[in-house]
């Protein structure tokens, strides 16, 4: 009688264990999906700032071309100066930008990997405390 009365409390735990190790994963899978959606932003915003400079640099290469031969011919050293300035620096401004997006001093997913870390600790931890003999 004392081995069936035994039995229910290693189930229990048993079930109450799994029940722990389900929620664990639940947790970490829920941040993982929250980093793939920063990730994705971070990358669509890093595409838009990609495309605004390959616009600005096209825009500013047909101005140059158009006001040079338009409007100063007698001047064209100087406006196709000028305007090659304000276009390298919007260029220089966009590439700038992008690099310091794509070299972000945060690795992805570093919130999933330090829980992980954290959780192997812990587990570990909770092992030498059951097996006192390691």
């Amino acid at each position: 009688m004392s081995t069936s009365a035994g039995r229910p409390g290693l189930f229990s735990s048993l079930k109450l264990t799994a029940g722990t190790f389900l929620a664990i994963g639940q947790t970490r899978l829920e941040l993982l999906a929250n980093e793939l959606e920063v990730q994705k932003l971070q990358l669509l915003r890093m595409l838009l700032l990609a495309q605004a400079l390959l616009f600005c640099a096209a825009v500013g290469l047909v101005l140059l071309v158009a006001l040079a031969a338009l409007l100063w011919w007698e001047q064209r050293i100087v406006v196709v100066g000028v305007a090659a300035a304000l276009f390298v620096a919007a260029t220089t401004w966009c590439a700038r930008t992008l690099m310091g997006l794509v070299n972000a001093p945060e690795p992805a997913f570093a919130a999933t990997l330090a829980e992980l870390r954290q959780d192997v600790q812990n587990l570990k931890a909770a092992s030498r405390h059951a097996n006192p003999t390691d």
